[in-house]
């Protein structure tokens, strides 16, 4: 050997490898946490979980807790939901549960079905290959798959933030930790693993996700994480659009909208997200990134999130519109073309970006075509109000006419939907909450009646004279019937409202 390759051999034996998946982990063998030194409990997880992890264990697959629902329980929360990661395979899960079927395509998992709930099974999964390689700044990392399998060491060290890699297995009560997250924890700390900056361009989400954990949870962001969110929130550009409004949806369910946007304009990730409300913030406020909730938009996401802690309904459609409200405020009071033309005109940029469907594009256009109308309070026009109320998208236009009343402090603004509330009857469609969904079900139109060819006789079961035939008490029992012209009692519709802000979700 010469001298050459003798000093790279001699030099690589103390060269830190960076293609091995134990430079990512705190904890390499994995550090475990017994009862004594936390506090989840076996009373405080779903019975079914327990039990699908005991049958993967019979069969000899390793099986734990993973995610949220750790998390939550070990901060004291409730979760919404346990999911819950094996060495098995999907098909082999499904040979194991005959209650199961295998959903997605980026990420395979298995849905195990129980009466009333789903719990989600996902396999271990191994590193992106890249990781192992050496960085490269324009390099693309977005992740399209993710179907190679691992262990559970891998699968922790590819996990978004160290908060959610942790592993409950109840058969020993213990927490197993690689990457550090019960002690993040317990510093109430939001800490990506590996590097922040190939994370975020894996999954650019994962930015949203880290500002949204460190407000419901009332964390801080790790300083590296912070710096790594501004240095690449470009990077959200590439997001799929249905997961971006499936995590907007998910954000109006918390009643803490307002400082979630507080927070992503303080992270520069509203800029990219809401681009082209940009303008109209900065004309009001240069500096409105720092005092983001008392810009007209703040304002009006505060109110509603008092709202909802009021047990009033919101859905995703008057949040949409509270968002977008400053793009077309200019429009009501514009002599100039027509209302809905120049409301589409203004909105179609920012529809087509976020790719909202079709439906809800009418839906929120519709909205606000209707803001002017509730200007009109006289009480000869009674029979048009009436007509009005009955319109499906009523309310999501009232609470938003409302909503930015009391956010502008218009005392005659205010006073008109006072006018229309003291009647308000009608609630949101129990589907309006599936703001950008596809999968809503289509109502089904009733076949047409067939009509009977001349030349064949009476009708079976009529007499001569076209009368039924029915027995007496038939008869007698059809009187009590009301009419077909008679207006019968309209159906409670209401949806059940919200008692109280749902946990928030796991890694995906």
């Amino acid at each position: 050997m010469d001298e050459s390759n003798m000093f790279k051999f001699l030099t690589s034996l103390f060269r830190k490898k960076a293609d091995s998946v134990d430079s990512f982990l705190m904890y390499p063998e994995g550090k475990r946490y017994y009862r004594e030194t936390h506090s989840i409990r076996r009373t405080n997880i779903d019975e079914d979980a327990i039990k699908i992890i005991n049958r993967l264990n019979k069969f000899r697959y390793k099986a734990y807790l993973v995610g949220g629902g750790v998390r939550d329980l070990l901060m004291g929360k409730r979760p919404k939901d346990f999911d819950i990661v094996t060495s098995a395979t999907p098909n082999q899960i499904k040979r194991v549960f005959n209650n199961c079927r295998i959903i997605g395509k980026r990420f395979k998992i298995v849905h195990i079905i129980f009466k009333g709930k789903i719990i989600e099974v996902s396999t271990f999964r191994s590193l992106p290959e890249h990781r192992l390689e050496k960085h490269k700044a324009e390099n693309d990392y977005l992740i399209k798959r993710d179907n190679s399998f691992g262990t559970a060491k891998e699968d922790a060290a590819r996990r978004d933030f160290t908060i959610n890699s942790l592993f409950y297995d109840p058969k020993n009560d213990s927490i197993l930790d690689y990457v550090g997250g019960f002690d993040d924890i317990q510093k109430k700390i939001v800490r990506v693993i590996g590097d922040p900056d190939i994370s975020f361009k894996e999954d650019p989400v994962r930015m949203l996700r880290a500002v949204k954990f460190s407000v419901l949870l009332g964390l801080d962001i790790e300083k590296k994480t912070k710096l790594a969110i501004k240095k690449n929130r470009l990077e959200m550009e590439k997001s799929s659009s249905a997961r971006l409004l499936e995590e907007y949806n998910k954000m109006f369910r918390t009643w803490k909208t307002s400082q979630i946007f507080q927070g992503l304009a303080e992270n520069f990730l509203f800029e990219v997200l809401f681009k082209e409300l940009v303008d109209k913030l900065k004309k009001n406020d240069p500096e409105w990134r720092e005092h983001f909730l008392e810009t007209p938009l703040g304002k009006r996401l505060v109110i509603t999130d008092q709202l909802l802690s009021a047990r009033e309904e919101m859905t995703p459609a008057i949040f949409y519109s509270l968002i977008f409200y400053d793009l077309v405020s200019d429009i009501f009071s514009s002599d100039e073309g027509h209302l809905a033309h120049n409301i589409k005109d203004a909105l179609q940029p920012v529809f087509e970006r976020m790719g909202i469907p079709k439906r809800e594009q009418d839906n929120l256009v519709k909205v606000f075509i209707s803001q002017p109308r509730f200007l009109v309070t006289d009480d000869e026009r009674e029979r048009q109000n009436t007509f009005f109320k009955k319109k499906d998208y009523f309310y999501d236009a009232f609470m938003v006419y409302k909503i930015v009343a009391l956010s502008e402090n218009n005392e005659a603004a205010v006073q008109s939907a006072f006018f229309w509330e003291i009647s308000l009857r009608q609630r949101p469609k129990p589907d309006s909450h599936q703001f950008g969904q596809q999968n809503r079900k289509k109502e089904k139109k009733r076949p047409p009646r067939k009509k009977m060819r001349g030349g064949r006789g009476p009708h079976p079961g009529r007499n001569p004279n076209g009368q039924d035939q029915g027995s007496d008490s038939e008869s007698r029992g059809n009187q009590n019937q009301p009419d077909s012209d008679t207006p019968r009692e309209p159906r409670d519709q209401n949806p059940r409202r919200p008692e109280k802000p749902p946990a928030d979700d796991s890694e995906d």
